[in-house]
């Protein structure tokens, strides 16, 4: 930037100057917060993703060990992706994200925190949420999502996803909750 001396006694042009300065900060704060949604916000399906879910798990943590609070977190793999991707192409396997994504905010309280965190999974953080609440949400987003009509070029193409829901101990970490969810969903798609 080059500096320019500027005579101060002339107000109209610092008055000028500094309407500019402003335009050009107001710019690039509003650049600042676009590329601070992209960095946490999931292209496709619209939803946070794993950057901006781990920073909703840090607020709930936290409200988790101050308060006392009861919550939860579901963590949802899609069934399938790789063989619809392979077999109808990338445009079903897409599509067939979008609608779970859909499902998924559909069915739970608005709230609550629904998140893609990697190709075929997805996060979901339950506020105000007991075990046994957690694993009924869990179950009836299994029915909701095996029930839905999800067509590709005119072909009825099923979907199912494994859920497992782990409580958010005061003393967890985004990466221990995220793992205890992991390993109940993992449990549940063996049975």
């Amino acid at each position: 930037m080059s500096e320019q001396v500027m005579d101060v006694s002339d107000v109209g042009q610092l008055v000028s100057e500094i309407s500019a300065l402003r335009a050009r900060v107001a710019q690039l704060q509003e650049r600042v917060e676009q590329l601070d949604l992209l960095a946490h916000e999931d292209s496709l399906v619209d939803l946070p993703n794993r950057r901006g879910f781990v920073r909703a798990l840090e607020r709930l943590i936290d409200r988790v060990s101050r308060y006392q609070e009861k919550a939860a977190l579901l963590f949802v793999d899609l069934d399938g992706l790789k063989l619809i991707n392979d077999s109808f192409g990338h445009q079903a396997g897409d599509a067939a994200l979008i609608q779970v994504a859909r499902l998924l905010v559909g069915g739970v309280r608005k709230s609550d925190v629904v998140a893609r965190i990697g190709g075929d999974e997805f996060a979901i953080l339950l506020g105000h949420s007991d075990e046994e609440s957690a694993r009924e949400t869990a179950a009836r987003l299994v029915d909701v999502i095996a029930d839905s009509d999800f067509t590709h070029d005119g072909q009825v193409l099923p979907l199912s996803v494994a859920i497992g829901a782990a409580l958010i101990e005061a003393d967890d970490s985004p990466e221990s909750a995220m793992a205890r969810a992991d390993h109940e969903m993992y449990r549940r798609k063996a049975a």
